[in-house]
């Protein structure tokens, strides 16, 4: 078959298959068992980029940093670092346990993680009301404290405490995005935009500086696929594919959707939850809206099926 290039977006949630089993070996045995499945694909003759999320990563990595500072005096790491830190690690773990799983099967083909930087208008409205909720809990005095000497932004959290809230702006530019294409083409599967990818902003100089903020890994891959012109954007979530009416009892699970139908169900706003569903489908219709041929929503496990037409959700342009 001509080989087409697939873009799939993997959830940082997905690492984590039990909430009391977070320790790096259980998370690497999930991505062992994510990348069984996109070697499944690559069998099949896709070529490949990877994304994924890093939300529950970065976060175990902001309390340890603050952790550290409050019991050991040591430096705290800056958000953008912290994204950084997490897209190496996370790289790492999709990167071996691919390899592997291809070397098992007898495939050759290289695997390489790009730590990528993803610029973000510095005048994005998202800046002016930060709503994003990063790192532990703390009391009223220190987040003041935090908020006057660091400039934070803070908010009481539902009788929990308070906690710093950052920016979620949308993503512009992929900066590494000629190194990916180049990989791309030299028939390399790669692993990029990490966890939407690390925050920049212009520096007024010609570069880029790094900002506190979180960019969806969802719009960031959605803006890669169609930066490399994919044949496919695949959200790979928790669900086998996309309902409306969901938990109601007209629930229904769709086979199919077209761009205009899916316009239409995100704008009725009772379809899809805003923390977790909308942002997917809107990231879909971004790609669509781009030029994308079409996207497809399942969970990892059915991935082979939902390309051969079995399961999962299809979004078309028309």
């Amino acid at each position: 078959m001509t080989k087409k290039l697939a873009v799939i977006a993997v959830g940082g949630n997905s690492l984590i298959l039990d909430p009391k089993k977070v320790t790096i070996e259980d998370q690497y045995t999930a991505a062992a068992e994510t990348t069984k499945h996109i070697a499944d694909m690559i069998e099949a003759g896709w070529d490949v980029a990877i994304g994924h999320g890093n939300g529950p990563q970065v976060g175990f990595l902001l309390r340890r940093s603050e952790i550290a500072a409050k019991y050991e005096g040591m430096h705290e790491v800056p958000l953008d670092s912290c994204g950084a830190n997490s897209q190496g690690a996370i790289g790492y773990w999709l990167q071996q346990t691919l390899q592997n799983e291809l070397a098992r099967r007898g495939i050759k083909k290289p695997v390489a993680t790009v730590v990528t930087q993803v610029k973000v208008d510095k005048n994005d409205k998202a800046f002016q009301n930060p709503t994003k909720p990063i790192g532990g809990f703390m009391d009223e005095a220190e987040a003041k404290k935090r908020e006057q000497e660091l400039g934070w932004n803070v908010v009481e959290d539902s009788g929990r405490g308070w906690r710093r809230v950052v920016a979620s702006p949308l993503p512009v530019e992929v900066v590494e995005i000629d190194s990916v294409r180049a990989l791309l083409n030299a028939g390399v599967v790669v692993i990029t935009v990490g966890g939407g990818g690390i925050p920049v902003v212009d520096n007024g100089k010609g570069g880029c500086v790094g900002t506190a903020a979180v960019i969806d890994k969802d719009y960031a891959s959605s803006l890669l696929s169609t930066l490399i012109n994919a044949d496919l954007f695949i959200i790979s979530t928790a669900v086998e594919k996309i309902a409306i009416n969901f938990g109601k009892p007209d629930q229904k699970w769709l086979d199919r959707m077209t761009l205009a139908e899916a316009k239409a169900y995100l704008a009725e706003g009772v379809h899809f939850a805003k923390g977790s569903m909308a942002p997917k489908i809107q990231a879909i219709i971004n790609f669509l809206e781009a030029g994308g041929k079409e996207a497809l929503v399942t969970n990892p496990e059915n991935i082979g099926r939902a390309l051969r037409g079995e399961t999962g959700t299809r979004i078309v342009r028309e």
